[in-house]
């Protein structure tokens, strides 16, 4: 059952949004306290089960009490069982409590959500407010031999910023989304006259890939996209199937000095250079570039990261 935006009752919906106002100047007690109202009124409320686990999170934290920490990954498992699509992206949070069940921390229907609320302020907030230039970052990241490429993926396009950073090298341009919001701001983008995009696709990455011809693509292209991959293993090898030999991928990762992928604060995953390496070569590509750079800034400070650009091989 999806999450609902309200509860159903009235009252309940009030002490939820008096909760919220007290989760968000810590005071995590009375947060606690109104949430637990909500649910006794509306128990199979998955939003206020959130909020119980965000509430008692932050006192296990103050307190250091491991107890609470047990309590807040009980309250996130009641909302995952109300939402088992995970809308609300509870499971990142038992993810980073080591409550996992070895699913993805983050579900499509999550990243869904998440962007199509986002979408109305999306190039405002990522430009302006955190300074993003992944799309200038790939872009400039490519050879400048083929000057021109027949036909382009912008993998997780968004609103359509890495389509228009490229599209004046590109002869045709497909973009792909899970968010209809984010989709329909790209369909009303216009260059030199005409759609931006010349095909959009409403779609999951890997689903895309996996369906898609094979051996079709010059260029494949993922702006800030893979930071909600855990695994990049099945999309690399996604775009190796789909590229010709010869053919181009540049992307950009947030990442960070130990092994593997690992799940951030901040809800998105950034990934080791041997991570990448690893998945690179398995899916019959081989790294051209891969360099430092930071995408965007979060609290004034740059967020560590990697461009990437790919080749794939001849075999």
């Amino acid at each position: 059952m999806a999450p609902q935006h309200s509860s159903g009752d009235l009252l309940a919906d009030r002490r939820y949004r008096y909760a919220e106002a007290c989760l968000d100047d810590g005071d995590y007690d009375a947060a606690a306290d109104l949430a637990e109202q909500v649910l006794e009124i509306a128990p199979r409320y998955a939003p206020a089960w959130l909020l119980l686990g965000r509430a008692r999170e932050g006192l296990s934290a103050s307190r250091g009490d491991p107890a609470l920490r047990d309590a807040a990954a009980r309250a996130y498992a009641c909302a995952l069982d109300i939402d088992p699509d995970d809308t609300l992206g509870v499971r990142a949070q038992l993810v980073r409590l080591g409550a996992g069940d070895g699913l993805p921390a983050l579900s499509p229907a999550y990243v869904k959500a998440l962007f199509d609320g986002y979408a109305p302020r999306f190039e405002r907030h990522l430009v302006g407010g955190l300074a993003y230039i992944g799309p200038d970052l790939v872009r400039d990241a490519l050879p400048r031999l083929p000057e021109r490429f027949g036909t382009a993926l912008d993998l997780g396009c968004g609103t359509g910023l890495m389509g228009a950073a490229i599209r004046g090298r590109v002869d045709h341009l497909t973009g792909v989304d899970l968010s209809p919001a984010m989709l329909a701001l790209a369909r009303a983008k216009t260059w030199q006259g005409r759609p931006l995009y010349d095909r959009l696709v409403e779609g999951e990455l890997g689903a895309f890939l996996a369906g898609g011809a094979a051996n079709s693509a010059d260029l494949c292209l993922a702006a800030d996209v893979l930071i909600y991959v855990a695994d990049l293993g099945p999309v690399l090898a996604g775009i190796g199937r789909a590229l010709r030999p010869g053919g181009l991928a540049a992307f950009t990762v947030q990442s960070h000095d130990g092994s593997g992928a690992i799940l951030g604060a901040d809800g998105r995953y950034a990934h080791a250079d041997g991570h990448i390496a690893e998945t690179v070569t398995a899916a019959g590509l081989e790294i051209l570039t891969l360099h430092s750079a930071g995408v965007r800034r979060e609290a004034g400070m740059p967020v560590p990261g990697r461009v990437v650009v790919l080749r794939r091989t001849a075999a």
